[in-house]
């Protein structure tokens, strides 16, 4: 018997993102918490709140690292 293997949906431009934690962002950065915090807080980086939780959208992770580059290029 040959098993299902589903493949990842392609996101469209519409289609919902994935959501991280902070604790996410910290371990993808390699940052930690109050630095974090310290982007969030300065709107360098982007994030949604849902009741207590902060929650940052992949899309403004991989946004502000491309503009991170871009500076670094600059």
């Amino acid at each position: 018997m040959t098993s299902y293997q589903p493949t990842a949906p392609h996101q469209a431009p519409n289609t919902p993102q994935e959501l991280l934690t902070v604790p996410q962002v910290m371990a993808r950065l390699q940052l930690g918490r109050s630095a974090v915090y310290d982007l969030l807080r300065t709107k360098q980086l982007v994030s949604i709140t849902l009741g207590r939780a902060r929650r940052i959208p992949t899309r403004a992770l991989t946004d502000f690292i491309h503009a991170q580059l871009d500076q670094e290029a600059a």
